[in-house]
């Protein structure tokens, strides 16, 4: 069997987080990256499932791009009737996807294109999905319609992007970022591929301990405890809702949750090695008790509590609040601009130089 061409898809400013996962991991060798994706070359058949990618995709085949107005839409069935849909699904069961053209009960397309267009995306989808739906003896469910497609749809994407359209077929039967574990959600809740970044980008080693002193749902602790099965978590948080997902959603992980202060966290000075946090900053969810009053008692409990040469990793919705972590003796040792759902976040890394510090009162 040829090897296959992959394409992921990730948050736009995941690029070189995911490329560095797929390289860590052995899964391919990269041989392009864009705009919120990148491609590259299977070594070897097996399933593909970076944690840091929103989704994974077989790139089916491109063409130009048509241009931007309506009648242009209609060329892109082309790209439907130009798949060899055989091999491609036989290459999907080989990634370990459902198998064969009988797996395949019906189809679904999702469109985006960069630019403005005569178009919309629906026009994209149906052009494309519904020659699909005929070559393979199946139904399409269009998403004009908005309603979610019965099981054993086979999830097709198409992208234009000035240059070039480019079909992909799913390898999964769901999209990667929808994690098993995500019973329960409160508001402010992480994207699950961004908290698997942080968690990479924190370095956890075997027997870390590992603090998140907002926890929400406990996104990061299970990203976190699913890459370091043998790290020591906790997770803390005031809302008493935040805490009951969080512990469903963490639950056989081994984490600690409990309802706590962020601001007076129950941990001893220099306890913790990693700090993962996505802190109430961003206008989601209201700042509680100590942080409330001032973000300057998060900022002084995370320093107090992590080790020294600890590590935190921390969301931030703009870089205003860092001053307030320098004067707590943080350094910021990497930034990373991310856009999660249009709005631009930034992902920070601190240390804690080895110095002797103040032992809270």
């Amino acid at each position: 069997m040829t090897a296959a061409s992959l394409v992921a898809r990730c948050a736009h400013g995941l690029e070189p987080t995911l490329s560095a996962e797929i390289l860590q991991l052995g899964l391919g060798a990269i041989t392009h990256l864009g705009h919120r994706e990148l491609h590259f070359r299977a070594l070897r058949p097996g399933p593909v499932a970076p944690r840091t990618a929103d989704d994974v995709f077989l790139l089916a085949g491109h063409r130009p791009d048509p241009g931007t107005a309506r009648r242009d839409v209609a060329a892109l069935s082309r790209l439907a009737m130009e798949v060899d849909l055989d091999t491609l699904l036989e290459l999907r069961r080989a990634h370990g996807g459902p198998g064969g053209v009988t797996g395949v009960s019906g189809v679904e397309v999702s469109a985006s294109f960069l630019g403005g267009r005569n178009f919309n995306r629906y026009d994209v989808e149906d052009a494309v999905g519904s020659v699909l739906a005929r070559r393979l003896g199946v139904g399409y469910h269009s998403r004009r319609t908005a309603g979610a497609p019965p099981p054993g749809h086979t999830g097709w994407r198409v992208t234009l992007d000035g240059l070039r359209a480019t079909l992909m077929l799913r390898i999964a039967e769901r999209p990667l970022h929808r994690r098993d574990y995500k019973r329960h959600t409160v508001p402010g809740t992480l994207h699950p591929p961004l908290a698997a970044a942080m968690a990479r980008i924190a370095d956890i080693r075997p027997g870390h301990t590992v603090l998140d002193p907002c926890c929400g749902a406990g996104t990061l602790l299970a990203e976190a405890g699913g890459q370091a099965p043998r790290a020591v978590l906790y997770g803390f948080d005031l809302s008493v809702s935040a805490v009951r997902a969080a512990r469903e959603n963490t639950a056989g992980l081994g984490v600690v949750v409990g309802r706590a202060d962020a601001g007076r966290l129950p941990l001893p000075d220099g306890s913790v090695d990693r700090v993962l946090s996505n802190p109430p900053w961003g206008g989601q969810v209201t700042a509680l008790g100590l942080l409330a009053a001032s973000p300057s008692h998060w900022w002084a409990e995370l320093r107090r509590v992590l080790a020294p040469d600890g590590t935190a990793v921390v969301l931030l919705p703009g870089l205003d609040e860092l001053p307030l972590g320098l004067r707590h003796g943080l350094v910021p040792a990497h930034v990373q601009g991310v856009r999660v759902s249009g709005a631009q976040t930034f992902l920070v890394r601190l240390t804690a130089p080895t110095r002797p510090r103040r032992t809270r009162k």
